[in-house]
């Protein structure tokens, strides 16, 4: 058997199929997306005995073959199409010890299929406690399979799997029962129809949604006339179908399984009235969200500290190191400078998805998700929405990737679109400066300081700004989509450390290698527009020569005035001075809106970019400071940064769109370009306006 066997991981939701495919493949796993969608493809190679390898491919959780969602339809979709490259030699369908019966329903299914399917019961440890007891042998016979007993937790049973994997061929291909009695008539005439057609295939294929796939139906012409049948017959005989399974595995169940409920420990109950009140649980959970935060920002805050001074080093060292050129100059300010903004982001999304991994893994989330549902479902959100738009604060990038898992295509897409507004830490470089410059020190209360204050109220505006949008999109988009909300509570457990570490690396290494590319291509690009220019700049040495002669300036000073007219006369600067009738408006002056522009890149750009402006040799916030409350409006004679256009910039960064990393991922979540426009035009408008209105009322 020297040929590769590729297996499909199949199962319900909350059976530990994660669990399972990460202890067949370990970290011999990769992960992305099926060509077309969003939805994730996790694939790895097992080594398996006799030499053999097995492709795993591990297919979204699924209840049955009845499609209500994308991500079902990909199952269906691959156990279809023989043509397809990962169709099944082999399926394992991964099912709970404690809900068998539930997940039987689509293991009958795909049986049927006439595809070899191993029955793969988890969580097999659990037994003795719930108090179960299984005829495995009998089970067996009745299922036509064979059955491996596993326990993810204690890596127990996997050998076994692996050898009936091996021997796949060996598996019954029979099918469970037949479904055809559900109508004879129907089925008659089916298999009239198409003689040489599985019948149960082309069941499938009859009551899936055709909109949903590229199923290629060529060979099956003539199938619309009995998708053209009333849909509520064809319901009326897909409930037929689930009743009759459910009464086959009652009956197989009834023989093989037993349940001593009387000695059976039950916790769940007692946490579930705790975790789940309609008080206490909110407080619990905003409890647990503030030290969640809290870590994220002050563990993050050291290996982010010292990325940022490991590239600015390394792009010091290969500008002093590197013969003078534009290459050089290339390497060393922008794609040095370019990588070093996508792996500072690598501690907060690793420490994100950390906790959020422990809080899925322990079954705790599903809770969240149901109680926080009541709440944002009034704004067009699911309950699952709250995750992403709490770990906005943090940063918007994996906050959008953890929206995958909000079913409902509207919701997911209204969520993506409205987690920017909430404030992110790389606003409060920004909003420390400028809320610096233009809010007094003074006490409220004698406890809290307006300058705390202010910055608190960013934060809620942030918030509120993304719940009102919300609102307002939910409205405004004539999306069809299915508003009902269902979640199954799984049961409480101490996270797997594997499954943590597995989730945090390949969440972490899908952003850097999917966003990062964008990302490095944008940064290139500002550095070309930044490091070039027509006319004066190419002669900024000797005119800034001129400009200082008689002036008893260090070398440090000069070079510095000098990178600021190169800035003043480079493309960006061209630009700024171009967009400055519009920005003038708002309070600020072609320097800002060179700030602005740069700051499209990453917001926290926009003080270092201030810095090289007003001719400072230090990126010190007092020294920026100072430059920047000494600046004069050229037009009103007075201080450029005052009440009115500081309380004017701040909200423009409330609500601007000022992250090209964020766009880029939306593109990568949405699969087009369309909403992160819509995004980004959208943003900039509500931005533009709302300091326009607070400029000129305050001013």
């Amino acid at each position: 058997m020297a040929k590769q066997i590729n297996v499909a991981l199949i199962g319900n939701p909350n059976t530990g199929k994660t669990s399972v495919f990460n202890r067949l493949t370990g970290l011999n796993q990769k992960v992305g997306n099926y060509p077309g969608i969003t939805v994730e493809k996790k694939q790895g190679i097992c080594k398996l005995p006799r030499g053999v390898k097995a492709h795993i491919l591990d297919l979204p959780g699924t209840y049955s073959l009845n499609a209500s969602s994308l991500d079902e339809n990909v199952v269906i979709e691959l156990l279809l199409n023989k043509n397809d490259k990962d169709f099944p030699d082999v399926a394992i369908v991964v099912t709970d010890i404690e809900n068998l019966k539930r997940n039987l329903l689509l293991f009958t299914q795909i049986k049927d299929l006439g595809i070899p399917t191993i029955l793969a019961v988890n969580m097999a440890d659990r037994m003795k406690r719930k108090a179960i007891s299984i005829d495995i042998e009998q089970l067996e016979d009745r299922l036509e399979t064979k059955i491996a007993l596993i326990s993810s937790r204690k890596n127990e049973g996997f050998d076994t799997l692996k050898e009936l994997i091996t021997n796949h061929n060996q598996i019954s291909t029979k099918p469970c029962l037949n479904a055809s009695v559900i109508a004879p008539d129907y089925f008659d005439r089916l298999r009239k129809a198409f003689p040489k057609q599985d019948l149960y295939k082309l069941w499938l294929v009859i009551t899936q949604d055709v909109n949903f796939g590229k199923l290629d139906r060529k060979e099956l012409k003539g199938v619309a006339s009995f998708q053209t049948e009333s849909k509520s017959n064809l319901k009326r005989l897909q409930q037929k179908e689930t009743i009759a399974r459910y009464q086959f595995i009652n009956g197989v169940l009834k023989e093989t399984l037993h349940v001593d409920t009387a000695n059976a420990k039950d916790l769940r109950s007692r946490l579930d009235r705790i975790l789940m009140h309609k008080f206490w649980g909110y407080v619990i959970f905003f409890g647990i969200l503030l030290l969640i935060f809290q870590a994220i920002f002050d563990w993050s805050s050291y290996p982010m500290d010292f990325i940022d001074s490991t590239f600015a080093s390394l792009s010091e060292w290969l500008k002093n190191t590197l013969p003078p050129g534009s290459a050089s100059n290339l390497l060393s300010e922008g794609i040095v400078p370019g990588l070093g903004g996508i792996v500072i982001f690598i501690p907060q999304i690793a420490f994100l998805f950390l906790f959020i991994s422990i809080l899925e893994e322990s079954g705790y989330m599903s809770r969240v998700v149901f109680l926080m549902d009541r709440v944002m479902r009034r704004f067009g959100l699911s309950g699952k929405s709250v995750v992403p738009l709490v770990s906005g604060t943090a940063c918007a990038i994996p906050a959008i990737m953890a929206t995958r898992n909000i079913e409902n295509w509207k919701e997911r897409l209204i969520t993506i679109l409205v987690t920017p507004f909430t404030t992110c830490s790389a606003r409060l470089p920004v909003y420390l400066i400028i809320i610096a410059l233009v809010i007094p020190e003074q006490r409220v209360l004698g406890i809290f300081t307006l300058q705390g204050l202010t910055l608190m109220f960013m934060y809620l505006l942030g918030f509120g700004a993304a719940i009102f949008s919300a609102w307002l999109l939910n409205k405004v988009l004539k999306i069809r989509s299915k508003t009902f909300f269902v979640i199954e509570m799984p049961n409480y457990k101490l996270p797997l450390f594997k499954n943590v570490v597995i989730t945090v690396v390949e969440k972490t290494k899908s952003f850097v290698l999917g966003a990062g590319k964008i990302i490095l291509a944008i940064s290139i690009v500002l550095w070309v527009l930044a490091s070039y220019g027509p006319g004066d700049f190419n002669n900024a040495e000797a005119i800034v020569a001129e400009q200082t002669s008689g002036q008893a300036l260090t070398e440090d000073e000069i070079e510095t005035r000098i990178a600021s007219y190169k800035l003043e006369h480079s493309y960006i600067g061209i630009t700024g001075k171009f967009i400055e009738p519009a920005v003038r408006p708002l309070g600020y002056d072609w320097k800002i809106g060179i700030a602005i522009v740069s700051s499209f890149a990453a917001r926290e750009v926009f003080v270092g970019t201030l810095a090289t402006i007003y001719s400072v040799g230090s990126e010190e916030e007092e020294t920026i400071k100072n430059r920047m409350a000494a600046e004069v409006n050229p037009v009103l004679g007075t201080p450029l940064f005052n009440f009115a256009s500081g309380v004017s910039l701040l909200l423009f960064y409330a609500f601007a769109m000022q992250c090209m990393s964020t766009l880029a991922i939306v593109k990568r979540e949405t699969n087009t370009w369309k909403w992160p426009m819509w995004q980004l035009f959208a943003m900039s408008a509500i931005a533009y306006v709302v300091a326009l209105v607070a400029y000129q009322f305050l001013k």
